[in-house]
């Protein structure tokens, strides 16, 4: 058995959280491949497991969480700093229990168990989805659109700060997004061929030249900066 978490997002990027309940019980490492092929990964983070949709659900059953003993840290690589063990069934590393459950009956605490076991799981489903392989512009296009739908475009600051969440967890200092500038018509333009509207840019950051395409900082103010076609990062791509 394992659940699904969907998210759909409106065109002002509003969450609309859905949860799938589904009686597979899979190990660990399957879990994971399955929700990274079907959905975008295992639930990870604070906010898929302890959203309010997932609080109603009603099971004493064990969950696989995105939680594995790697110094612990989350499969989609988001931030592990808040622990919540149920310190009763908890065995740090022993026994080779190496990833992580939660428990709904016992207020969503988490426990530790052999990563070979066989338990229910979640998956959560995200329209923006943080490719962290480092990638030139042009190759993240082309696996945006092969894999996903496109770069992702940003029209407005609600749309920027969904972006700049997915940005805080890329292992490169950028991540492209699908913003380019276009010698024939002399503008910058993303990939869905609309004008920049909204803006985002660093002061000094825009170097308008034919080889420059558009990436995010993934620290500090998370704003755009022009870097050449050929550089390596991370890139966000936007799920059909």
């Amino acid at each position: 058995m394992f659940l699904c978490f969907s998210v759909d997002l409106t065109e002002t990027m509003k969450d609309n959280e859905t949860f799938h309940l589904i009686k597979t019980s899979v190990t660990w490492t399957q879990a994971q491949s399955y929700c990274r092929q079907h959905h975008t990964d295992l639930a990870s983070g604070l906010d898929q497991i302890y959203s309010e949709e997932f609080k109603k659900l009603q099971t004493s059953k064990y969950l696989w969480i995105g939680l594995f003993r790697d110094s612990w840290r989350w499969s989609d690589g988001s931030n592990f700093s808040f622990r919540y063990w149920d310190m009763d069934s908890f065995n740090d590393g022993v026994n080779n229990r190496t990833c992580a459950t939660t428990l709904l009956e016992r207020s969503g605490r988490w426990s530790s168990a052999g990563c070979d076991q066989r338990k229910p799981f979640f998956c959560y489903d995200d329209k923006l989805i943080l490719i962290r392989e480092n990638k030139t512009w042009e190759e993240a296009l082309n696996y945006c659109r092969q894999k996903h739908h496109d770069l992702v475009s940003i029209s407005n600051p609600e749309e920027q700060g969904w972006v700049q969440e997915r940005a805080k967890k890329a292992s490169t200092p950028f991540v492209w997004l699908g913003l380019r500038y276009s010698c024939t018509a002399r503008l910058w333009l993303w990939v869905t061929d609309y004008v920049v509207c909204y803006e985002r840019w660093a002061s000094g950051g825009r170097t308008e030249d034919c080889d420059m395409s558009a990436a995010m900082t993934t620290g500090g103010q998370h704003e755009w900066v022009s870097q050449r076609k050929n550089e390596t990062f991370n890139f966000i791509c936007l799920k059909h």
